[in-house]
């Protein structure tokens, strides 16, 4: 048995049905990593083919937005819900997406870097967007939504919300199964 799951609140399921035996292979092939979180779902099937369904029908940045600023989406709302998996995954990788090591270390607050030097208007929005939907409870004023509706378009702003929606959802479920990261990040990337 791997440490991952050692560290998890419950362990997987010792029988595996064979249809989420397939989505398993499937995680594993897409992120490159034997991730905990797929298996501990098969103690809930339906759970885990709706976990499934709902990342497999992630943003990808082809038609909606960019590539950069989902990826800063999903790093902001991971840092906002403090959820060390989400972080570990969402931020890997930062350089790839156009994001410097100095804009990550202003989105981990590392750093006091002027905002307004760095990020579009469009990011900035999307950023504080991202906070505003991951307080509890959420409030969002109306004159910054008129802001966020002057620089995305409907589908922009669905998109945003439901990357946001998403990184929750899994960061309440990770941590409530007290899943560790999975080494996505190198130790030493920041």
């Amino acid at each position: 048995m791997q440490d991952k799951e050692i560290d998890a609140f419950i362990k997987p399921p010792k029988k595996i049905p064979l249809f989420l035996r397939i989505g398993i292979y499937i995680s594993k092939k897409v992120t490159k990593k034997d991730l905990l979180v797929p298996k501990l779902l098969a103690w809930y099937p339906k759970v885990a083919i709706s976990s499934g369904i709902l990342e497999s029908m992630a943003i990808h940045g082809k038609s909606d937005l960019d590539k950069r600023i989902l990826k800063l989406i999903r790093i902001q709302a991971s840092l906002s819900v403090s959820c060390p998996f989400c972080i570990d995954m969402n931020s890997s990788e930062y350089k790839n997406n156009g994001i410097t090591k100095e804009e990550m270390y202003y989105l981990t607050g590392k750093s006091s870097l002027d905002i307004g030097d760095t990020f579009t208007t469009k990011e900035k929005l999307a950023l504080e967007y991202t906070k505003l939907i991951c307080q509890t409870p959420i409030k969002i004023p109306k004159d910054f939504m008129e802001k966020v509706k002057a620089n995305f378009n409907e589908r922009e702003i669905v998109s945003i919300a439901s990357t946001v929606a998403q990184v929750n959802y899994w960061a309440r479920l990770i941590q409530a199964l007290g899943v560790p990261p999975a080494g996505f990040s190198n130790k030493c990337e920041l």
